[in-house]
């Protein structure tokens, strides 16, 4: 099994930046209160999560939101399983606006250990994959924090994802590793070299005809990441905007050549389920282009 060719070639080649669309149970409600929906809107998972969708839906379905400059769309599970117009929400994407959908796989972070925290154990994870592949999905995302420079702690959240990578690179999709550096911690900067360390011990024995993405936290050096952009078995280097501002994210996502965004909560900042449409998408439009914008330098 392989990756579709024509989306391969698209996301290594292309330009534009992934919208993160991931939002998972913890971060809802507060997703949703940003877009001015109240907790007191909705009862129960379920009709929180229908609001969650029918916001994602809108950014979505918004004319700005079109493959010429969003290259791809990370979903969260829910996301996947539901339609947006009677098409399943990867096909939606696809056919209908050109953006390469990706799913989010991970089940959450275990407790923080060595000043790291792991990845949860996902033991339904190759179901999940096959229906992931049947869904049109071509590839996931999955996220680990780092909020210490410590060494055992990062080689064990980099071992991890790419022993889970190597999982779901077995069933033709791309994974992208997600190791977060918590923009907060007072180690960041040495955090950042060692895991530009452990990252290259691992891509150095991954086949460039296997690639894997990356996700990492805007670093505090200018073009860090420069030997990650351009290593043979590194698809893309999607950058996240951590907490920072939308304006903070885009200034230091220009600082760094060959990387391209992948933010969530910088792209929806100030959207709001109030607004009419011409006000939606004329925000929307603006901020797409002032990320896309960052993304190309």
């Amino acid at each position: 099994m392989a990756p579709n060719p024509q989306q391969l070639e698209r996301m290594r080649n292309s330009k534009g930046f992934i919208a993160a669309l991931d939002q998972s149970g913890g971060s809802t409600p507060k997703a949703l209160a940003l877009y001015g929906v109240s907790e007191a809107e909705y009862s129960g998972e379920v009709q929180m999560f229908d609001a969650m969708h029918a916001m994602r839906s809108r950014m979505v379905k918004s004319r700005s939101f079109q493959g010429d400059r969003v290259l791809g769309a990370i979903l969260f599970e829910g996301t996947m399983d539901r339609d947006i117009d009677g098409l399943g929400s990867a096909e939606f994407l696809w056919t209908k606006k050109q953006v390469i959908p990706f799913l989010k796989v991970d089940k959450g972070l275990a407790d923080e250990h060595d000043g790291v925290q792991v990845m949860k154990p996902m033991p339904e994870l190759d179901a999940l994959l096959q229906r992931a592949v049947k869904k049109g999905i071509f590839g996931t995302k999955m996220r680990s924090v780092i909020k210490l420079a410590n060494k055992a702690g990062i080689d064990a959240v980099v071992v991890q994802q790419f022993a889970v990578a190597r999982q779901i690179i077995s069933h033709g999709l791309v994974p992208i590793i997600e190791p977060e550096v918590d923009i907060k911690s007072p180690e960041k900067a040495q955090a950042e070299v060692l895991l530009r360390e452990a990252l290259l011990v691992e891509l150095n024995q991954q086949p460039a005809a296997q690639p894997v993405m990356l996700k990492l936290t805007l670093p505090d050096t200018a073009n860090f990441y420069a030997e990650l952009v351009r290593h043979p078995s590194v698809l893309r280097v999607v950058a996240l905007s951590g907490g920072y501002s939308r304006d903070e994210a885009n200034r230091r996502l220009g600082e760094n050549h060959g990387v391209i965004a992948s933010f969530s909560r910088a792209l929806s900042e100030g959207l709001l389920a109030q607004q009419s449409e011409a006000e939606f998408d004329a925000l929307i439009g603006a901020t797409i282009q002032e990320i896309y914008a960052a993304s190309i330098t």
